[in-house]
């Protein structure tokens, strides 16, 4: 099995475009090294070249020191290398064990017929290995976005690879989840594997890696001991200048009495008397660990999923939304966790993304209205600076951060007139460019009057961002805090009491 990983001179070119361009280093045995770079940097490129979905335009990678050609993924996989997407790469309608051990299905004797015992029973080891609560025969489509993403690394683990990459791997956990992972990134550095980590997260970073690699668009611009930097001095050579501390030079307004979104004893099958308040003008951060509800009250708001019991109030007024139609067409917009698939028609235009929202207003008879459409497009396009040579270009070749952009732009156009916007992990797997432009522009919206409801796993931009934090656990609310008394040790405290209490009577 291959123990070290050498890209040499890689470079990669699409027409009118150079990907990658003459990019080297290389991963040691026992290693962990970050690859970092903004988004568009060339990273994702560089572990589709790596997995065998795609062939360098030039340069060659060497696997303990030979030269090596992937036609495909399953030479990647055949020379001990895996690559986990931040895309996940599932077969939904297929069992948690089916797609685990998928193209290594244990048969009975010679075959054909599956060995469904020892499927279960090997699945069952890699489950309890990470501490996971699945069943193995459980249809991975029903299982929750961090766990479908413990399937995709468990994946991993079963291939036995010895050289493993990870795409942004933490983004859908919960800090138990991660924990587990780092656990298991340490085991793999014991036996001598070398990873690839890409992340946006800083603190991830800093506590895993041993070397980093940062990539600019698309060349290699430095490689450095992990030990031996700092945090600005990455972001300045990610982003190529200083950005400065990313939440105190944000622009802020004070919040209004106003209430614009008021919540009363919200019930659904996984939310239990949910009751909270949004003023005009104010950032409310819905903090809470993986599971605890969050996503579910954005859905509920939003009508996308509905309500057992409880009441919506919006300006004052209750609602009584059947569909997301209604409550978009009232002022409520939803930027969801999922953005490919929730939040975007991938293969359409931005112009077309934007004006999902309103196409039924810009129709002339039978046809949408282009010019209009192509106005509302490049608004935003100019709002956000989203990146891209013009309003007709497919959302699916953009970066994260831009399609990110790109439903912010949807949200808070002139024509949609949004009143309460709910951000559900809006800068998942976005560099910190862009995530600092983001910050800034919800701040901008709330000086608007706009009432925010900001849902994000980091913590540190939760606490940082949001004028109050409501805090939810098993699907209720377990405390409000202000941002004066919004530290980590007490939101997490608010998040994880019942946890605690479970180990204090252990």
């Amino acid at each position: 099995m291959a123990k070290t990983l050498e890209f040499r001179g890689i470079g990669k070119s699409y027409p009118g475009v150079r990907a990658l361009d003459n990019v080297n280093f290389k991963v040691e045995s026992g290693k962990v090294l970050a690859l970092l770079g903004e988004n568009g940097a060339g990273k994702s490129t560089l572990l589709k070249i790596l997995s065998g979905d795609q062939k360098p335009t030039d340069g060659e990678i060497l696997v303990d020191g030979k030269p090596t050609v992937f036609n495909s993924p399953h030479d990647a996989h055949a020379a001990g290398i895996s690559v986990i997407y931040q895309e996940r790469q599932l077969m939904p309608s297929m069992s948690v064990a089916e797609n685990i051990f998928a193209g290594a299905i244990p048969v009975k004797g010679k075959g054909p017929m599956v060995d469904w015992k020892k499927l279960y029973e090997e699945t069952k080891k890699l489950i309890d290995f990470f501490g996971l609560d699945i069943d193995p025969s459980e249809q991975v489509g029903r299982l929750s976005i961090a766990n479908q993403q413990m399937v995709e690394i468990m994946k991993a683990y079963r291939r036995n690879s010895d050289i493993i990459a990870y795409d942004e791997p933490t983004a859908p956990l919960s800090e138990k989840e991660i924990e587990l992972m780092f656990q298991g990134i340490e085991k793999q550095k014991q036996r001598g594997m070398a990873i690839i980590y890409v992340s946006h997260r800083m603190n991830e970073i800093f506590r895993i890696t041993d070397e980093i690699v940062i990539l600019k668009d698309g060349k290699h611009v430095a490689t450095m001991e992990t030990a031996k930097t700092t945090e600005a001095e990455l972001i300045t050579k990610m982003v190529g200048r200083d950005i400065g501390d990313t939440y105190s030079n944000l622009r802020r307004n004070t919040p209004k009495e106003e209430v614009v979104l008021e919540v009363k004893n919200l019930n659904t099958p996984k939310l239990h008397n949910v009751s909270f308040q949004v003023h005009a003008g104010e950032i409310v951060g819905l903090a809470g660990l993986v599971g605890a509800g969050r996503t579910e009250t954005a859905r509920a708001i939003f009508a996308a999923d509905p309500i057992t019991s409880g009441e919506i109030w919006l300006g004052g007024k209750q609602t009584h939304f059947k569909s997301p139609r209604d409550a978009i067409d009232a002022g409520v917009a939803l930027c969801p966790e999922d953005r490919k698939e929730q939040g975007l028609v991938m293969y359409r235009s931005i112009s077309d993304n934007i004006a999902l929202p309103v196409v039924e207003y810009l129709k002339k008879g039978l046809f949408v209205d282009r010019g209009i459409a192509g106005d509302l497009a490049d608004k935003a396009v100019s709002d956000y600076d989203i990146k891209t040579p013009t309003i007709m270009k497919l959302v699916a070749e953009l970066s994260g951060g831009n399609q990110q952009k790109v439903i912010l732009g949807r949200w808070t156009s002139d024509a949609v007139k949004t009143k309460l916007l709910i951000l559900d992990e809006p800068t998942k797997g976005i560099d910190v460019g862009t995530k600092a432009e983001i910050y800034q522009k919800v701040c901008d919206l709330a000086s608007e009057g706009i009432a925010v409801l900001f849902i994000s796993s980091e913590l540190t931009e939760v606490i940082n961002l949001a004028d109050r934090i409501v805090v939810m656990r098993g699907g209720s609310i377990s405390g409000e805090l202000p941002r004066a008394e919004a530290t980590e040790e007490n939101v997490l405290t608010l998040a994880m009491a019942d946890e605690a209490k479970k180990e204090a009577k252990a």
